[in-house]
Order: structure tokens, then sequence, then C-alpha cells
């Protein structure tokens, strides 16, 4: 780390300890303005109701108790979901009431680990399907909501489960059927795909590497689609680009942190498939976590395509804590044995944003059932590799 970083970095201590001791003059100063797409900041003006024909209604109520509520709804890929909000909350340690579009976030938000962290505390949030694995959305006291996919919407307010307000929000939610009437097909599954066999299987390995060619990890996905494509899947699932080495992370992680976002992106080791390290490290974790736990995978772009299709070639594994490196005998990430929870885990976070177009599994030839990694670690599997195909173009939610 340079001379000219270490005297940023201290500066920038030396703020966040005088933001604690006056935190209200250290707030009005330092509170970032939302960098959020348009379409998810609050339309200050009265929109105009959602396009097709209005299939369903209802008005909740949440608590300041509440983390989240079943709202008893499904809706369909492709329906409008327009919500509304009004009420107040009330926290012990805040200076006023807010109401559904959450209190501005300030540096003591570094500590908090929220539902949708780019949002502020008490806010009104949202999610379609399984709340373990889709990525809430801001809802504020208003919201359309294009569904990305079909499945139950729940509703939420921005806290921690230890850390509840006082008050209510009384919510309206409206749902809009799909323009023409048909609901989005997505995230198909099917038998098979054209071009995923065992002649494929031939020329990938089944298993990535070190530097030292110790093999590790097993290939459990492969993913269908353009590089744009590809990113965009992960991104829009929670999943971050991971730092390729340390003094980026401290560089990277000082500027995350002077504009309130969690920082995730610890760097992830390199290895080797096709005989270079990864194209791309994604990551998944609770922003405090980090360090010890997350989900994580690599992610190569094979030299050869699928019926014209770019091909990417991945391995994802889940930190679960730490063990001593037989190499070495320095410590290194220990990981679930149980490697397919984490191949299907990859699964339900791409499906989940509407991206993914069809979905199959295929066991090729000699399948790898259990293996070390080439830290010594054990791990096993059905021996089945996901493949997800991606859609170029979908409706942005």
């Amino acid at each position: 780390m340079t001379d000219l970083m270490m005297k940023k970095a201290a500066l920038l201590v030396e703020i966040f300890f005088a933001s604690a001791a006056f935190p209200s003059s250290a707030y009005s100063q330092l509170v970032r303005e939302s960098t959020a797409p348009p379409e998810q900041q609050q339309n200050s003006a009265k929109a105009q109701t959602p396009a097709g024909k209005k299939r369903a209604s209802q008005e909740v109520q949440l608590t300041g108790e509440e983390s989240w509520i079943d709202t008893g709804i499904d809706v369909q890929a492709g329906e409008h979901v327009l919500i509304t909000a009004t009420g107040k909350l009330r926290y012990d340690d805040a200076n006023e009431d807010n109401g559904p579009d959450g209190l501005a976030r300030g540096f003591r938000d570094l500590l908090r680990v929220l539902p949708y962290n780019e949002a502020g505390r008490g806010a009104l949030i949202g999610c379609i399907g399984e709340k373990d694995v889709v990525q809430p959305f801001l809802v504020g006291a208003r919201r359309e909501v294009l569904a990305p996919i079909a499945g139950r919407l729940a509703l939420g307010i921005n806290q921690a489960n230890d850390d509840t307000g006082t008050g209510n929000y009384v919510v309206r939610i409206e749902v809009y059927s799909p323009e023409g009437g048909a609901a989005r097909v997505v995230a198909k599954q099917v038998s098979s795909l054209p071009g995923i066999d065992n002649s494929l299987f031939s020329k990938i390995p089944r298993r990535v590497g070190d530097k030292q060619g110790n093999p590790g990890d097993m290939v459990n996905f492969l993913i269908l689609g353009s590089e744009a494509a590809m990113q965009q899947v992960f991104t829009s699932a929670g999943w971050v680009k991971v730092d390729a080495d340390v003094k980026g992370t401290v560089l990277h992680g000082i500027l995350e942190s002077i504009s309130k976002e969690s920082y995730l992106t610890m760097p992830m080791s390199q290895l080797y498939l096709f005989g270079r390290p990864q194209d791309y490290g994604w990551a998944h974790a609770e922003p405090i976590s980090v360090v010890r736990t997350r989900n994580h995978l690599r992610i190569w772009k094979a030299a050869f395509q699928v019926n014209g299709e770019m091909l990417w070639v991945g391995a994802a594994t889940h930190d679960t804590g730490f063990e001593r490196d037989e190499r070495n005998n320095g410590v290194t990430h220990k990981i679930d044995p149980d490697i397919d929870l984490e191949r299907d885990y990859v699964e339900k976070t791409l499906t989940s944003t509407g991206l993914v177009a069809e979905i199959s599994h295929f066991l090729p030839d000699s399948p790898l059932k259990e293996a070390k990694t080439a830290t010594g670690g054990g791990f096993h599997s059905n021996g089945q590799v996901l493949i997800l195909k991606l859609a170029e173009s979908a409706p942005n939610p």
C-alpha cells in the first residue's frame, strides 16, 4: 500500500470518528444521494395506472415489529404490481419519525446488516419468490414492479431482526395482467439442450486446479449466453464481482465504505481451467460475515461455442469457515462438502431474475462424485452439472 493510500485511509478514519462525535453535522455533509437506476427510485409525481386488466387488489398492514409478511398474493411473470404505502415508524435512537421511504443513510448503517443495503433503515421493501434466494427491491411510498418470475409476493421493513421500530405502514397492492394477457415463460425446465452431450464434456476438464496443477473444485455448472447477458444475470441476482488482488481490495474497501455500500468483494484466490485463471469471480454473502462465509464461484469463457452460443464454465462452492491448508500449513477457507447445495443455490438465485430461459442438468460419463480440494478438504456430489441458457433480452423489472 503506498504512502498516499495510507494517508487517505488515515484521513477517512478521522472523518469516521468525527461523525460519531458530531452525528448531526456529519450526516448532513456525508449522506450520499441515491445512485439507484431511475426505474428503482421513488417517483414523486403520481404515476399512471399500469396497462392491463386489474385482477387482484388487497390492503395489508405491517407493524414495526415485523420484518416480513406474506401478502397471500401469487403473481405471474410479466404482471405489473402497483404498491402504495402510508404510515410512520419511529426507532428509539432516531431523531425523527420515518415514512415508507426510510431514514437517510448515515455512517452507522455500515454496522447494520439490512435486507436491502442500498435503502435506508425502515424503508418498505418487497420480494417475489423465495426470500432466501431472491433479491429484495425497494418499494418506498410508491412502486410499480414488473414481476420477473412467478411467485408469492412478500413485503417487509428494511431493518435487522433485533432492531424494530414502533408504528405501522398501511399498504395497498394492485396486480394487473400482462399487456396482451399472456404471462412470460421463464426458466423452463427441459430434459436436454442441443449441443450439451458427452462430446462437449470431453473438452471440459472435470475439475479446476491451482497454479501447481493440484486438482481443486469441481466444474458444476455451465452457462450459455453472451458476456453481457452473463454479467447482467449475476448482477441482477445480487452477486458481486470479486477483486483480483489485495491492494485493490484495500482501496476499494475504503471507497465503498465512504459511499455507504456493503463491501463483499474480498479477494478470491486464482484457480486455473483451460490453462488460465478465472475470467470472473462472483460472490454472494452477508456484508458483515463476508470474510468468514460466503457463496462464491469462478467462471471461465470456453474457447469453443455450443450451437453458436458463447459457453461459460463455472465452479461454485460455499465457504463455511477456515481450515488448515495441507499444502503449506497456512489458513484457507473451508468449503461445505455437499457442493450440490451451492450448485442449486446458483440455479435458484440466477433463475429468480427472470433472465434465464431454460434449465437443464447433465450427468457426464464417469461423473465426479467424491474428491478432495487442492487444500486437502473433501467434497461430494451426485455428479450432475447444471446448464443455464440465458435470455439475451428481457424486460427490466
